[in-house]
């Protein structure tokens, strides 16, 4: 992936991962649009960065994703890159009342919404990059976060099939393996043990510069190296 002079589309680039990849491909010379439910935070990205072209939308309605593809093809037909990284985390039970609504809603943005984008924005002659926000949870599920793991798990399956599918089109599919962060992801204060988003993603355009398709960093590095064994034993630790 070149890291300059491109035009991206960051899905949830208004905080958290998203955020921290904007703010660093516009300092190497990139055009970065985002794209995110709340609008109020949406302008004070674009207040804070005018370079950056935000747009709201529901990315769990496909009207809505259809809706920002048109957008996309007729303003920004140019566009070379699109990021895959809006997400939700649920915190919940399966005997929660409201979980099946609760886990729609995760299946939605976190899987169906991804699917559909990619498949629409293959149509833009001018994308050569799919970048695919996954998770360490692929490897290792936290139950606390069970259907939030199971996405992320079907994510990086896809993702794998997606690269063998669209290489004789010269398009790069990158995924990207975070560990947990500091966000708000979930619910603030939840990841304030984790590492910065800032390490994650200067780790992210080192190994970029390097040619590698799989980015890691700490915790979903080591799992993705993990064998049978450690992976049990990871589990049983993280849901002890």
């Amino acid at each position: 992936m070149n890291l300059s002079n491109n035009k991206i589309l960051i899905t949830g680039g208004a905080s958290g991962i998203g955020l921290g990849l904007a703010e660093r491909f516009i300092k190497e010379n990139n055009t970065v649009i985002i794209c995110g439910r709340r609008e109020e935070l949406l302008k004070e990205i674009a207040n804070k960065y005018p370079s950056v072209i935000a747009k709201q939308c529901d990315l769990s309605l496909p009207a809505e994703r259809e809706g920002l593809f048109n957008w996309i093809r007729e303003e920004h037909g140019d566009l070379t890159v699109l990021i895959n990284n809006a997400g939700i985390q649920q915190w919940m039970s399966v005997s929660d009342e409201n979980f099946y609504e609760r886990a729609r809603e995760e299946i939605a943005i976190n899987i169906e919404a991804p699917i559909h984008l990619a498949s629409l924005f293959l149509d833009l002659k001018s994308l050569d990059t799919i970048v695919n926000v996954t998770s360490g949870l692929s490897f290792v599920p936290l139950t606390k976060v069970a259907v939030y793991s199971a996405t992320k798990s079907f994510m990086h399956s896809f993702t794998l099939s997606l690269r063998h599918l669209v290489r004789d089109r010269n398009i790069e599919v990158i995924e990207l393996i975070p560990p947990a962060l500091n966000t708000d992801l979930g619910g603030k204060s939840l990841h304030d043990f984790a590492p910065p988003v800032i390490d994650f993603v200067n780790s992210v355009f080192e190994q970029l510069k390097e040619g590698r398709l799989e980015i890691t960093f700490g915790y979903s590095e080591a799992m993705m190296k993990a064998g049978p064994d450690e992976l049990r034993k990871s589990f049983e630790r993280m849901n002890s």
